[in-house]
């Protein structure tokens, strides 16, 4: 059972790797231009693989003519993939918007204003020279 673990781990990273390289190379769709493919999964028989990608400009929302781009390029992309891989069976692709990129930017925003907020109602940057305890009262034996 580990045994074939490792083995989809290995098709899922050459999967990712010929994908990348196809998009890349071989792809000459504008929609597609500047998609990154971030990870893939497989489902235990090799049936179905889910392809998440990104993209270069992936700071606004997604745009759904990446999506119709790498839909329409399936077809393509998973005969390139016969050629390549040594499975009996070619997974279908099915691609997602990978949006951890705007998820951890959304976190980073709400951490600093968070750690923004904090500062602002700390007392110790107002003086913190002068030997007073953050309670704000001198210093009582």
């Amino acid at each position: 059972m580990a045994r074939e673990f490792q083995r989809s781990r290995r098709i899922e990273e050459r999967i990712q790797r010929l994908l990348s390289e196809a998009i890349r190379t071989q792809l000459r769709d504008p929609r597609v231009e500047g998609v990154v493919i971030t990870h893939v999964r497989v489902s235990r028989d090799l049936g179905v693989a889910w392809v998440y990608y990104s993209s270069y400009e992936g700071d606004g929302p997604a745009d759904p003519a990446v999506q119709a781009g790498l839909d329409r390029a399936g077809g393509f992309l998973r005969s390139h993939l016969a050629r390549e891989l040594s499975t009996r069976t070619v997974p279908e692709l099915r691609f997602h918007r990978d949006d951890v990129g705007e998820k951890s930017r959304e976190l980073d925003r709400l951490i600093d204003a968070a750690v923004g907020m904090s500062h602002s109602d700390s007392p110790q940057e107002a003086d913190s020279g002068s030997g007073e305890d953050p309670s704000g009262q001198a210093g009582k034996a």
